[in-house]
């Protein structure tokens, strides 16, 4: 009967061995889970300095995104020196630093004159072989008053701005008043009817910053 208790309390205490050993080990895994939760979990500091990381670089994209679009939308848009047609009105074409209209009506040399007047332009000059040559391009077949004119044929030519015309090309006839030909520059008399061709500084050189009518002229 001794050799049974002895048995019997043998299985016991292997079973409450066996209890403390799966008890401990159970205990440990919920240490490590503990301690991978905490090592994964935002309070940690190396999860806190990722996030700020990540919050500092979003931040700063955010503000050079800003900055750039908004210095895109206070910079001035300045057109193309040769095309101008951004900086000129409607039914105007612009070239170099000017804006140029070409009639469809007819009318004589003082009443042309008149008509560019009214809109702040005047009968077109020319300086430049370029500016002629775009000039005769656009005005295609038709005749068209410019502003040329002199008190008789023993006198200069003069712009309606008073200035001397520099003889760049040219004047055939003996009229007083000049318009373009198929021929070149040719002269006639003031009653005459024929279309006629208006010009004024265009808006950018006019009001852009730091880009003048000569600079303008010149780049074109």
């Amino acid at each position: 009967m001794e050799s049974g208790t002895a048995a019997v309390m043998s299985e016991n205490l292997t079973l409450s061995i066996n209890g403390d050993d799966n008890k401990l080990q159970e205990m440990t895994d919920e240490e490590q889970q503990g301690q991978c939760l905490r090592t994964v979990s935002p309070k940690s500091p190396a999860g806190l300095y990722c996030g700020y990381a990540v919050i500092i670089v979003l931040t700063g994209a955010v503000i050079a995104l800003s900055v750039a679009l908004s210095m895109r939308k206070e910079k001035p848009a300045i057109a193309s020196p040769e095309a101008g047609y951004a900086t000129c009105p409607r039914d105007w074409i612009g070239f170099g630093s000017r804006c140029f209209y070409f009639s469809e009506h007819t009318s004589n040399w003082t009443s042309s004159q008149n008509s560019c007047m009214e809109v702040g332009a005047h009968l077109t000059q020319f300086d430049r072989q370029e500016e002629l040559n775009f000039l005769n391009r656009f005005k295609k077949d038709s005749a068209a008053w410019i502003g040329l004119h002199r008190e008789s044929s023993e006198q200069p030519w003069m712009w309606t701005d008073n200035t001397e015309y520099n003889n760049l090309v040219p004047t055939r006839g003996n009229g007083e008043y000049a318009y373009l030909s198929d021929s070149g520059i040719s002269s006639g008399r003031n009653y005459i009817h024929r279309k006629w061709i208006c010009s004024k500084p265009n808006s950018c050189a006019l009001q852009c910053p730091g880009v003048s009518l000569e600079s303008v002229s010149k780049s074109s």
